[in-house]
């Protein structure tokens, strides 16, 4: 395998640089998919596409594929130099070359693998709704276990670590309106004043509370309202609310302090409040089998020394649907020590791409302990 390895080092820079330069956003990867499919049809694989959304996934060995590994294929959409557009800085370029990777040293030993493996190229991770639209369509059903990756930022890993699992905590995204009674500046008694209902939003997400012992946080992240004339108190505003927490239960009792919020805010000032949730992702649900099947596999690797301790993180990602749809699914997520900097998501996002073929020899080695 290591000789496989070495020659497929160049090549996997060429699939990275192609990727890196041709972003697309969540359900509008239509070139990548076809780009991933057409790499491993040239490699005598059969990838599956699907009729009604972006995405793929292909299947190596003999049988029903129990063992998986998934990969995120979209870009985020952000400003660059004056200029939005899609753009790679969560590492999802990096993810897919290494599911390439690993896809092109699966083929290569085909005829000596003990039973198929599954790899998945998500689409909508941003958007926290790939992962359950793969597993509403079955294609985790048959698993056993199932790995990913993602790449870490250095105040997390230092480039050149390895980490058996990533901790990721839950996410909630809401938008909402407020709808009260617009009047003149001069009649404040005739108006709901749409600017002090969002105050008061405000003053009761603070008095939230959660378990101490637990991270977690809520907070109003966007507020509009009002005309260009001053004379005018609003009667209509809209607003977003940022939900973060390490644990899936923090993030039910944030949930419920939110409901209790809307409710007692509309009943003091005599105002409608609509909520919705935008986006949401559940908190990692790491099985111990898989994350020492990923530890065993860093230590093959790259040795004790640069096995590194499991990442806890505030970040967020969808991955974790997957076991929060199949419990009984054994999952977890290395985390690529690779220098990212100056952080995920930042427009100008880079890292070690030297690390992408350790990514391979890595999730290689792990998907093969569990077959």
């Amino acid at each position: 395998m290591n000789q496989v390895l070495q020659n497929l080092q160049s090549r996997l820079m060429e699939i990275f640089t192609h990727l890196h330069e041709h972003p697309e956003i969540s359900w509008q990867e239509q070139k990548t998919t076809q780009y991933i499919a057409h790499l491993l049809k040239d490699a005598h694989m059969k990838p599956q596409l699907f009729d009604d959304m972006t995405g793929l996934y292909v299947d190596i060995g003999e049988g029903t594929p129990r063992v998986g590994f998934r990969t995120d294929i979209d870009a985020l959409w952000q400003e660059i130099d004056g200029e939005f557009k899609a753009n790679h800085s969560c590492g999802h370029d990096g993810h897919m070359t290494m599911a390439i990777g690993t896809a092109l040293v699966l083929k290569d030993m085909e005829h000596l693998l003990p039973g198929a493996v599954r790899i998945l190229f998500q689409p909508a991770e941003e958007k926290g709704q790939g992962a359950l639209a793969f597993a509403k369509k079955g294609l985790i059903d048959n698993l056993e276990y199932l790995f990913g990756v993602h790449v870490r930022p250095l105040m997390e890993l230092q480039d050149g670590t390895y980490a058996p699992a990533i901790y990721h905590g839950t996410a909630k995204l809401f938008t909402g309106t407020i709808i009260g009674e617009e009047a003149h500046a001069a009649r404040p008694e005739l108006a709901i004043n749409a600017i002090e209902i969002g105050a008061a939003i405000v003053e009761g997400l603070q008095k939230i509370w959660t378990d101490p012992n637990v991270s977690a946080s809520v907070k109003m992240t966007q507020f509009n309202t009002g005309s260009t004339s001053t004379n005018i108190i609003p009667g209509k505003a809209t607003f977003s609310i940022d939900a973060r927490a390490q644990t899936n239960e923090a993030m039910q009792a944030i949930t419920e302090g939110i409901e209790r919020v809307k409710a007692s805010v509309e009943a003091m000032y005599g105002a409608k409040i609509t909520l919705q949730v935008d986006a949401y992702v559940v908190a990692a649900l790491v099985n111990d089998e898989a994350l020492q099947h990923m530890n065993a596999a860093i230590v093959d690797v790259v040795g004790e020394k640069a096995c590194a301790s499991p990442v806890i993180t505030p970040g967020g990602e969808d991955f974790h649907f997957y076991t929060f749809e199949r419990p009984n699914l054994k999952a977890t997520m290395l985390g690529l020590g690779c220098g990212v900097t100056p952080g995920l998501h930042h427009p100008k996002m880079t890292f070690n791409r030297e690390r992408l073929i350790t990514g391979v020899n890595i999730i290689t080695r792990a998907i093969l302990r569990a077959l």
